[in-house]
């Protein structure tokens, strides 16, 4: 269950990058209010997970979820540059994130 929440604060952290990005400097309204409730979700359910898992795996495969998510919505959604070594990068991103959670505590 411990990891079920970082999964999804990292999908949350990818939602706050984003709409960071949307807000324009936090000039933008709803994007702004968005990249607030993100923040506080992701960070929130980052929290309670920590208390049953080590935090350095947990925040690996935090932070690596909210990268992997972001670069990829970027390409997708934002018009980031698609490059071979970018997909490949993030493809060890996420290998690394699996190794971490098949690596880490098993709650």
């Amino acid at each position: 269950m411990a990891w079920l929440l970082v999964v999804v604060a990292g999908l949350l952290e990818t939602g706050f990058a984003v709409c960071l990005k949307l807000s324009h400097g936090f000039t933008r309204l709803w994007p702004t209010v968005a990249f607030c409730i993100f923040a506080l979700g992701s960070f929130g359910l980052l929290t309670l997970s920590l208390k049953k898992l080590d935090v350095g795996p947990a925040y690996a495969v935090w932070t690596g979820i909210g990268a992997s998510g972001t670069a990829i919505y970027g390409m997708i959604f934002l018009g980031d540059v698609v490059s071979t070594l970018k997909i490949v990068s993030i493809s060890l991103v996420i290998i690394g994130i699996i190794g971490l959670q098949l690596s880490g505590s098993s709650q």
